[in-house]
């Protein structure tokens, strides 16, 4: 499946509302298939030469759902700093993937998120949680797999997990108070 900037479907196709159903396990050929394509995109996405080639909008995540096929799929590619300045790289290939807990703390990106799939800016904090823990299988692994994120990556992850349920990011945003005070919560 080519999977581009044209190909990727738009919050104004009703497409990207659909509910994804798991995936068998272990996996199809189909499903490593487009699970690799779309970590593939999501790692060419950052490269500006590679980007522009293949007309690719950078990203962190993407979701099956986000190329219209209902499946709890997803790939994310999250670059971050350790405490010691160290980059460190978490990338997974995810089937079936689910938060099994969360933190009562929240956590929120200052310049606000932002989708493949969603061509308009919408300003406003979306408040998550700022530590969850996803169990799911991965690809790149092959194993059944327990990510303990806090931070960037557990919101590109709570990010990416929406989706499985047809919710965009901004359907988080407090229309009446879209940039509220959110009492101890963690700001990236």
């Amino acid at each position: 499946m080519l999977i581009n900037n044209d190909t990727i479907i738009k919050d104004t196709d009703p497409r990207i509302r659909m509910k994804s159903k798991p995936v068998s396990l272990p996996l199809t050929e189909e499903d490593k298939q487009l699970l690799t394509e779309m970590y593939t995109y999501v790692k060419e996405s950052t490269d500006p030469e590679l980007a522009e080639k293949k007309n690719l909008r950078p990203a962190v995540g993407i979701s099956a759902i986000q190329l219209g096929v209902p499946k709890q799929l997803t790939a994310v590619i999250v670059k971050e700093l350790d405490k010691n300045e160290n980059e460190v790289v978490y990338e997974y290939m995810l089937a079936n993937p689910r938060i099994v807990s969360s933190s009562v703390q929240k956590a929120y990106l200052e310049s606000g998120e932002g989708c493949l799939s969603v061509a308009e800016e919408h300003e406003g904090y979306v408040v998550r949680s700022a530590r969850v823990t996803v169990q799911g299988y991965d690809l790149l692994t092959d194993q059944k797999i327990t990510i303990r994120a806090r931070g960037y990556l557990a919101i590109v992850l709570q990010h990416e997990l929406d989706h499985f349920s047809g919710t965009l990011f901004y359907d988080h945003i407090n229309a009446g108070n879209p940039f509220p005070k959110v009492a101890d919560a963690v700001v990236i």
